[in-house]
C-alpha cells in the first residue's frame, strides 16, 4: 500500500514549489492550542466558547438522597408456625383482619398434640405411682426395714417421675391445645394478618419448612431500609432524624428516625445497609413501597466543584484552573467524598478560582509531561 506523506511532508512540498515560482514560503499557522510547562494558552482567547467553567465554593449545605424501601418492623411482627402437624379444620381471620392477642387464627386437627396429651397423662400417672412407692418406702425404711440403698433409689424414681410430668405439662401448655386432640394457632399479638398461607383440609408438617401459616403485624410503625455508600458514613448516625419522599404522596413529606448503620459492606455494590424506623400511625404506609430517605446536611468549609472538573490520568487526579481568558493552569489536585454531582477538593485549588467543567479532556491531550507524573527516561 501507497505511504501518504505527512502534513509537514505537503508543507515542505508547497514551500518548494512557491519558491521556484520566486515568491517567499507562508509561514505555518500557529497552532490553537500551545502547552507552556503547565499551563495550556489558547492563541485566540476570543474562541474558549467550547469551555466551561465553574466556581470553587465551600460547602454551602445540601440534602443527602438515599433509596430505601419500607417494611415491616420485625419488633412488632410474628411469623406463626405451629410447633405439630395436623389437617386445616377451620380457619377464623382473613388477610387483612384486625386481631387481638390471643385471638384464634385457625384450629388444626393434630394427631401430635394428642401424642403430648398421651405423654402428659402417662408422665403424671407414672409420677402419682412414684410417690404412692416413696411413702411406702419412708415407712419401711423408718421401721428397719428397707435398707438405705433400697430407699434412695425409690426416692430418685420419684424425682425423676415428678421431672418428667412437669416436662411433659409445660410442653402440653405450650402448644396451646384443646382435650379432644385440637390444636388453636392463636395471635401472640394485636395487629393486621397480613400474610395467610393455609387453607381448609391442607395437611401440615413441622419438618417441610416454608413459608408460615400466618403472618401478624402492627402496621403503625414501619422499618426503613437504605442503601448508603461509603462516602455517607460519616453523615448516618443513629438517632439521626430524617424524611422521605413518597412517589405516592408527591407534595407530602414523612418523618423517621434511623436507628442502626451496618458493620458491613457489600463487595459488589459497596452500599451499606441502614436501617430506621418511620411512624405510621394513619397507615397510609405500606409495607414494600420505595421511597427516598432525605437528610439535611449542615455548611462546612470544605471547598467542592462539579464532578466533570476532576479527571483521572495514572493514579493522579488533576483540574484545569482558569488563570485568564484562554489561558488555564493544571494542577494535581487531591479529591475527597463525591456527593449529588459534586466532590470535595482537600487540597489543590483555593475558594472563588474557576475551574473547566467541559472540554477539560481536550486540553489534556496537549500535554506531554504531567505534574505530578514520573517523566519518562529518554530513550
Amino acid at each position: 500500500m501507497k505511504r501518504q506523506p505527512t502534513s509537514l511532508a505537503l508543507t515542505f512540498t508547497l514551500a518548494l514549489a512557491l519558491a521556484a515560482c520566486g515568491g517567499d514560503p507562508e509561514p505555518a499557522k500557529e497552532a490553537a492550542i500551545k502547552t507552556e510547562g503547565d499551563r495550556a494558552i489558547l492563541s485566540e482567547p476570543d474562541k474558549a466558547d467550547f469551555l466551561k467553567t465553574a466556581t470553587v465554593e465551600k460547602d454551602q449545605g445540601s440534602t443527602l438522597r438515599l433509596p430505601g424501601r419500607l417494611v415491616w418492623n420485625e419488633d412488632r411482627t410474628v411469623r406463626i408456625v405451629p410447633q405439630v402437624g395436623g389437617r386445616v379444620q377451620k380457619i377464623t381471620v382473613e388477610i387483612g383482619s384486625n386481631v387481638k392477642a390471643g385471638q384464634m387464627l385457625a384450629v388444626l386437627s393434630s394427631p401430635d398434640f394428642g401424642q403430648a396429651q398421651a405423654d402428659a397423662r402417662k408422665a403424671q400417672a407414672e409420677q402419682q405411682l412414684a410417690r404412692q412407692a416413696l411413702e411406702r418406702q419412708r415407712e419401711l425404711h423408718a421401721a428397719g426395714i428397707v435398707a438405705d440403698k433400697d430407699f434412695q433409689q425409690t426416692q430418685a424414681e420419684a424425682i425423676s417421675a415428678q421431672a418428667e410430668a412437669e416436662r411433659a405439662s409445660r410442653r402440653l401448655a405450650g402448644l396451646g391445645g384443646a382435650s379432644d386432640g385440637s390444636y388453636t394457632l392463636r395471635s401472640p399479638l394485636a395487629g393486621v394478618v397480613v400474610e395467610r398461607n393455609l387453607n381448609p383440609g391442607l395437611e401440615f408438617r413441622p419438618e417441610q419448612g416454608g413459608d408460615p401459616l400466618f403472618v401478624v403485624t402492627d402496621p403503625t410503625s414501619l422499618w426503613l431500609q437504605l442503601d448508603a455508600s461509603e462516602a455517607d458514613l460519616a453523615v448516618l448516625k443513629a438517632g439521626e432524624k430524617i424524611s422521605l419522599q413518597v412517589k405516592q404522596y408527591p407534595n407530602e413529606r414523612f418523618s423517621g428516625v434511623i436507628h442502626h448503620v451496618g458493620d458491613f459492606v457489600d463487595p459488589t455494590t459497596r452500599t451499606i445497609r441502614v436501617r430506621g424506623e418511620v411512624p405510621n400511625q394513619d397507615r397510609r404506609l405500606k409495607g414494600g413501597m420505595f421511597v427516598t430517605a432525605l437528610i439535611e446536611l449542615p455548611p462546612t468549609q470544605a471547598l467542592l466543584v462539579p464532578v466533570a472538573a476532576v479527571f483521572l490520568v495514572g493514579e493522579q487526579r488533576y483540574v484545569f484552573v482558569e488563570e485568564a481568558t484562554g489561558r488555564y493552569i493544571l494542577r494535581a489536585v487531591q479529591a475527597g467524598p463525591e456527593r449529588n454531582g459534586r466532590i470535595e477538593i482537600l487540597a489543590g485549588v483555593k475558594e472563588g478560582e474557576k475551574v473547566i467543567i467541559e472540554g477539560n479532556l481536550h486540553l489534556i491531550k496537549f500535554f506531554k509531561t504531567l505534574p505530578g507524573q514520573p517523566k519518562q527516561p529518554a530513550k
